[in-house]
């Protein structure tokens, strides 16, 4: 639960930082890039679709996506999420915790963006 509620709080503050926080509208404004955020069984998942400065989001578990991160189960993803040390991710990864599907430039495109507002 905790974890579909930090997807859908990201999800509105990416929403709002798309249309007041000028250096991350300027960094969304040539993109086009579907990224999903969901666990391994897929039970917990949100689409974060940015079009050319424009955003939006969906709650489910999408097939088109160009990048996917793919959290063991919902607390490693809360975990990982909510952690303040920048290797956070990483470190899930090298433990076999999270996964990256699709193209790996685009999950660290939305990874370097959420740096600029968060």
């Amino acid at each position: 639960m905790r974890f579909t509620l930090l997807l859908f709080a990201l999800g509105q503050i990416l929403k709002m930082a798309s249309i007041t926080h000028r250096a991350f509208k300027r960094y969304i404004s040539k993109t086009q890039a579907r990224i999903l955020i969901k666990t391994e069984d897929g039970r917990r998942a949100r689409l974060f679709i940015f079009d050319k400065g424009k955003f939006s989001s969906m709650a489910g578990n999408h097939e088109a996506f160009d990048a996917a991160l793919v959290f063991k189960d919902a607390a490693t993803g809360f975990t990982v999420l909510t952690s303040k040390k920048s290797d956070a991710s990483f470190n899930a990864a090298a433990d076999g915790k999270l996964k990256v599907e699709g193209m790996s430039f685009f999950a660290q495109w939305f990874e370097d963006g959420t740096k600029l507002i968060l």
